[in-house]
């Protein structure tokens, strides 16, 4: 893994687990899904806009005009928690089922 790599990582898990991005997750999961992303945005960020919902977004849009979702099912469970089809629980469920691969 080169130095770049590493950095991205790092910077990856920090955004992931710091500030405005873990705030806003945990309300998402406390309420178990129902309350959108946007909604939550607004009532607890004033607006501002968390990077990985609108990322989501564009890397599944990328991997179905590719053909390339069935190559790439945590992507798919991801976008599926951040536009609502399925709860914030399907990631543990996931990496449950990864594990038994």
């Amino acid at each position: 893994m080169g130095n770049n790599t590493k950095l991205w990582v790092a910077d990856l898990i920090t955004t992931c687990l710091g500030g405005r991005n873990r705030k806003v997750a945990e309300a998402f999961a406390k309420h178990g899904g129902t309350r959108s992303f946007d909604e939550l945005e607004g009532e607890l960020l004033n607006g501002q806009k968390l990077q990985g919902v609108l990322t989501a977004a564009e890397v599944f849009s990328v991997l179905e005009a590719k053909t390339w979702e069935e190559s790439f099912p945590l992507f798919l469970t991801v976008h599926a928690i951040a536009t609502g089809p399925v709860p914030p629980s399907a990631i543990v469920e996931y990496s449950e089922r990864a594990r038994k691969l």
